[in-house]
């Protein structure tokens, strides 16, 4: 009797184990509907790697990274605070973050971390990130930038 406890005991570990490690996995690639693009949930910035490996464009992103350098606003049409972050010891990425759409980030240093979700543009430099607001249109979920605990969407 003892014995066939033991061995349900360690079917059912098994399966929620098992269950765990699927929710985990679907979870870290969980797609979110837009118009046009998904956005990919991978950790330690892999979905964003991943794309300029692929060269894959228009895929919306989330990550986090280190503010490189700042560089001066883009004041053409719409105006874009512009900057460059580091998402790991190889690749940067600029940002375009339209700040006729979201709030500038007035007291963004070289040095500081950020998180943000937005779309992606490769090019061969480590891409572009944009899309780093709201859509005013509604037709997409957009994105965000937070800095220091606070959101800029």
């Amino acid at each position: 009797m003892q014995r066939w406890l033991v061995l349900a005991w360690l079917c059912v570990l098994s399966a929620c184990f098992k269950a765990e490690s699927e929710i985990s996995a679907n979870n870290a690639l969980e797609a979110q509907p837009s118009s046009e693009s998904a956005a990919l949930l991978l950790p330690d910035n892999a979905a964003i790697v991943q794309a300029f490996e692929r060269k894959q464009s228009d895929i919306f992103v989330e990550g986090h990274g280190t503010v490189k350098k700042l560089l001066a606003d883009d004041n053409k049409g719409s105006r874009h605070q512009k900057f460059l972050v580091a998402i790991n010891a190889q690749q940067t990425l600029l940002f375009a973050h339209n700040i006729d759409l979201a709030p500038r980030i007035d007291d963004l240093q070289v040095g500081d971390s950020i998180e943000f979700k937005g779309e992606y543009v490769y090019n061969p430099k480590g891409g572009i990130m944009h899309w780093t607001h709201h859509d005013p249109k509604g037709s997409i979920q957009g994105g965000w930038l937070k800095h220091y605990g606070k959101l800029y969407e």
